[in-house]
């Protein structure tokens, strides 16, 4: 296991008792660098939607551990937010909660010359995630070859 999935199981592992007490829901956590710099990312959410002053309870917790443990050999900025309207749909709650509604899929590589499927979410299992297409057709998708696959949304 690479050293950022470590930094992610312990920091998930720490979180969902502490969320659970809020009634707060982990989405994911994700340890990430960009543009040279280390992000440790804790997405959170409830019914009704997160709010700044959750974010900054959960914040101030999980910093106070991070110290306390020091486990991450890094530098990094630490950020835990709400997951947003485009959440990814990783885990298998996301897609129970999903079944029967829109989705886009955006594949790594095209399948019949294209790369992004609109459609409704019919099933999932451990591999696959199948999408009904708005002209009727069943479209099975491997997950390996998703790259994201979240919630459709119109504005």
């Amino acid at each position: 296991m690479a050293k950022g999935e470590q930094y992610e199981k312990k920091t998930e592992a720490w979180l969902l008792p502490v969320l659970e007490e809020y009634g707060f829901e982990l989405v994911d956590v994700e340890y990430v660098r960009e543009v040279g710099v280390w992000y440790l990312r804790a997405y959170i959410d409830k019914d009704g939607g997160i709010t700044v002053d959750d974010c900054e309870t959960i914040s101030r917790k999980l910093g106070e551990w991070l110290d306390e443990e020091d486990f991450i050999s890094d530098s990094y900025i630490l950020e835990v937010s709400s997951p947003g309207l485009g959440r990814p749909l990783k885990k298998e709650k996301d897609f129970v909660r999903s079944i029967g509604k829109d989705v886009e899929a955006r594949l790594y590589k095209p399948l019949n010359r294209q790369k992004e499927y609109r459609g409704t979410l019919k099933s999932y299992d451990a591999d696959t995630v199948t999408i009904t297409l708005e002209d009727g057709g069943d479209l099975p998708l491997k997950k390996s070859d998703i790259a994201l696959i979240r919630l459709a949304f119109d504005f």
